[in-house]
């Protein structure tokens, strides 16, 4: 008895995701109605965009100074965090941003917490 085999006539399925359609013109980017306001969103974008690199960087740089005053505070016996220095830093944000900057600064602090 011989087995007899056929060969696969399929091919392998490729998935198929739907893909959203990419803007093709600035207003339909930045979703302005004409084409003088989406290039004033399109430059306001690009200046946020710089404004958020800054930002990120003055957090890397503000969690490596933490980085060393923890350092320095565990090194001569004390606690990794002061409480006290943290309840001041929440308040500087509040009174500088309202309620948002108590949650921006909470967001900072844990960022900065326990890199030692």
């Amino acid at each position: 008895m011989s087995a007899t085999t056929t060969p696969a006539t399929s091919t392998p399925a490729t998935p198929t995701t739907p893909t959203a359609t990419t803007p093709t013109s600035p207003t339909e980017k930045t979703g302005a109605r004409t084409p003088e306001a989406a290039e004033l969103i399109g430059g306001a974008r690009e200046r946020i965009d710089a404004l958020d690199d800054r930002i990120i960087g003055l957090v890397q740089e503000r969690m490596a100074v933490s980085a060393v005053i923890q350092e320095a505070r565990i090194g001569s016996g004390g606690r990794r965090v002061n409480l006290s220095r943290e309840m001041e830093v929440l308040g500087h944000y509040r009174d500088a941003l309202g309620k948002p900057g108590t949650q921006l600064a909470m967001t900072l602090l844990e960022l900065c917490r326990g890199r030692v």
